[in-house]
């Protein structure tokens, strides 16, 4: 698989799997050999670039992604999160000092490793200032517990004022032609700063594949049961975009997976995309998406033509945690 610099000195696969859906928030989780056996077999796909993060699944997410990693460990690039700490069955956001030292901790356990590629704040703590968890990640880097960081939804102005005490290799945002705010302001800052673009659900949370419609009935246990973009009237609404999609994907001779995720990886060259799914033939179909190119001309008239196309529904509730930070 091609690679791609996230930063001056970051390299990974071009395409990066997204670990959480497999321990929760898309269901019932997987059975773990079998998820162990879907990260082995994305390895060897090409593959080496895998996220996950302390909260997911409830701690168990990293557990799994640290088991399946461990015989390729030098082989392979893992990004984890920190900030979100569970308390009661609730989730808190905690980006103290000695909160992030014990987070790290836990996290390097649970992944059997001696350091993490990419530690991410998960979201932005307004009780905590970003100068402060800058500083204490720059500590952990020279400790070597840590080799590069980021941050996960956050705003302009705490973007540039952490990377102006310890440099970001990466943040992360949710990005697709679902959601393309990133474009106004965070894509624009990033390519100033040298910062790469991990687009979570860049397929638009499965919405852009064409699987689901105004009839598709979701699980308790799947967040999309609760993000107002999934109501049934949403789904109808939005169906314009899914059409355009497969109009597209027809002409290229593509799914619709593939021209939605090479959409992204189009926009710019240090862009990296992270997809998440449990089945190995669905990643296998995503991979394809790295080799899919489009011309300007190509690339203007369906941008042109995406800007048209209003999407209905908020991506989340508003007291939801995942809101982005300023």
């Amino acid at each position: 698989m091609k690679k791609r610099k996230l930063s001056s000195d970051f390299e990974v696969s071009v395409i990066g799997l997204g670990c959480m859906g497999m321990s929760h928030g898309y269901g019932d989780p997987g059975d773990i050999d079998e998820m162990v056996k879907v990260i082995r077999e994305s390895h060897e796909l090409g593959i080496y670039f895998f996220d996950t993060a302390e909260v997911y699944g409830s701690y168990t997410n990293e557990e799994l992604v640290g088991k399946a990693l461990k015989p390729i460990r030098n082989k392979v690039k893992i990004a984890t999160k920190f900030g979100i700490q569970l308390h009661d069955f609730k989730q808190t956001l905690d980006s103290r000092p000695e909160t992030i030292r014990k987070s790290v901790e836990g996290s390097l356990k649970r992944l059997q490793t001696d350091y993490i590629d990419l530690y991410y704040q998960h979201r932005v703590d307004q009780n905590v200032p970003i100068e402060d968890v800058a500083g204490t990640i720059q500590n952990l880097i020279k400790e070597g517990k840590i080799l590069h960081w980021g941050l996960s939804e956050a705003g302009m102005e705490t973007i540039k004022r952490a990377h102006a005490v310890q440099p970001l290799a990466a943040v992360e945002s949710e990005y697709s032609m679902f959601w393309r705010n990133p474009e106004n302001d965070l894509l624009p800052l990033l390519e100033d700063l040298g910062i790469g673009l991990v687009p979570f659900s860049p397929l638009g949370k499965g919405f852009l594949t064409g699987s689901i419609n105004k009839d598709t009935k979701f699980a308790k246990n799947d967040f999309r049961s609760t993000v107002p973009r999934f109501r049934k009237e949403n789904i109808e609404a939005n169906q314009k975009l899914v059409d355009f999609v497969k109009e597209i994907a027809a002409a290229k001779d593509i799914s619709p997976a593939q021209m939605a995720l090479s959409w992204v990886i189009s926009q710019k060259s240090w862009i990296v995309p992270i997809p998440g799914s449990k089945k190995i033939s669905h990643i296998k179909d995503n991979i394809i998406a790295s080799d899919v190119e489009y011309t300007s001309d190509e690339m203007h008239e369906i941008n042109n033509r995406l800007s048209e196309i209003v999407i209905h529904g908020d991506r989340y509730n508003a007291n939801s945690q995942a809101n982005v930070g300023k």
